[in-house]
């Protein structure tokens, strides 16, 4: 059974920090595109960030860069997203996603609020 169990959000006033972690299970992570989705209400999801299976490479949205930094632990089956300098507009509900040749799995969301 295919599982990808988010964890981390939080309320974090702006200029805050929050890691999230993405704990998978029920395929072979090492083999798959791993993400972060966002969705702000009223919003379409959009990609955040992306970490290849070797983790040589990464991809971040303009949004992001610089602040957000995606990284991945084969050995642990976990996808991680350091969040540094939150601002308000950085909250939504964050999903993690893996990818592998057309195939794709969600997680249920993690809840993160930036806020005064």
């Amino acid at each position: 059974q295919v599982q990808l169990v988010e964890s981390g959000g939080g309320l974090v006033q702006p200029g805050g920090s929050l890691r999230l972690s993405c704990a998978a299970s029920g395929f072979t992570f090492s083999s798959y595109v791993m993400n972060w989705y966002r969705q702000a209400p009223g919003k379409e999801r959009e990609l955040v960030a992306t970490v290849l299976s070797t983790a040589a490479i990464t991809n971040y949205a303009d949004s992001v860069k610089g602040r957000f930094t995606i990284s991945r632990d084969n050995a642990k089956n976990t996808v991680y997203l350091q969040m540094n300098n939150l601002k308000p507009g950085d909250t939504a509900v964050y999903y993690c996603n893996a990818m592998r040749l057309g195939r794709g799995y969600w997680g249920q969301g993690t809840q993160v609020t930036v806020s005064s």
